[in-house]
């Protein structure tokens, strides 16, 4: 909870998102939209491995559905589609609005959720690896099944949560619902003797292998000390590694990330009705002018020119 020493570009971000959120909440208080009952719905009290499962039961996920997907980059864009189908703005991005030459920092954030009967939003820092973006979503998507007592900034340094209950809880639930139980038990036995067991599992439930491994020392099917291990070796390659590839990637594309599909396409349908002006509009998608109007397009939602 980074109270009074927040990165402006943290700030900045904070502060976009709840522009965004303050307006779909308005827009679906005047069409009269039902709350979102999922939202509070968990207490600290619960279980949250049951959580874990009740979420993965809401957004439709069946058993092995990340195996099914051929890329970690598939598998996030099937979740957070998920997420946004049960209303939720799922918005990742690693710098402020579009500016790429303001970073967001993995080591500061690494991602947060605002929650709102309405107008729930969780935001994924897309500067973080494909796989760690999946435990991010899903832990931040707990957050919002906690309510206003969930909500906040989460950084979840190295492997133990530093935030308290909260946190904690967080972190079990988004476990379950990523690698469930009875899914990484029937796994095991046919990786255990392997040379890397945490990175070919990871493969099949696409997230981090140190979620995987963590996952495994928890439930005990693996010792203390081997993941320990691992998780050393793991990390200080990382950070050998750390990502000389940051590209950008397509510009339209990004945005179905950075602004997403649902939210975009009900701020252009009120820009193309009248109910909003289209300098609001560019302000709360963060596209100008051209930028809109060939989203709008590649949305299938042309605009008058």
């Amino acid at each position: 909870r980074y109270v009074g020493s927040a990165s402006p570009e943290l700030l900045d971000t904070i502060y976009a998102m709840q522009r965004r959120q303050a307006w779909l909440r308005e827009t679906r208080l005047e069409s009269e939209a039902e709350p979102l009952a999922f939202v509070g719905s968990a207490r600290l009290s619960d279980n949250p491995a049951a959580i874990g499962r009740e979420m993965r039961r809401l957004l439709g996920l069946e058993h092995g559905w990340a195996a099914s997907a051929r890329t970690w980059t598939e598998a996030l864009s099937v979740l957070r589609s998920a997420v946004e189908a049960l209303g939720v703005m799922a918005v990742i991005n690693g710098v402020v609005a579009n500016n790429t030459h303001r970073a967001l920092n993995v080591e500061e954030f690494r991602g947060f959720a605002l929650s709102d009967d309405y107008a729930p939003l969780i935001f994924v820092n897309g500067a973080d690896a494909k796989s760690a973006q999946m435990f991010t979503l899903a832990h931040e998507l707990a957050h919002l099944w906690l309510g206003a007592a969930g909500s906040g900034v989460s950084g979840f340094q190295g492997i133990f949560p530093t935030g308290g209950e909260v946190e904690l809880f967080c972190d079990k639930a988004a476990a379950e619902f990523l690698v469930p139980e009875a899914e990484i038990r029937a796994c095991w036995p046919g990786v255990q003797r392997e040379a890397a067991p945490f990175e070919l599992l990871a493969r099949r439930f696409k997230v981090s292998p140190i979620v995987v491994g963590r996952r495994a020392m928890d439930l005990r099917l693996t010792e203390r000390q081997f993941f320990f291990d691992f998780y050393e070796a793991y990390t200080q390659q990382e950070r050998r590694k750390k990502q000389a590839s940051a590209g950008g990637g397509d510009f339209y594309n990004n945005q179905n990330t950075r602004v997403g599909g649902m939210f975009a396409t009900q701020v252009i349908r009120a820009a193309r009705e009248g109910r909003i002006g289209f300098k609001e509009a560019y302000e709360l998608t963060g596209l100008n002018g051209g930028a809109f109007q060939e989203y709008a397009q590649r949305l299938g939602m042309e605009l008058p020119r």
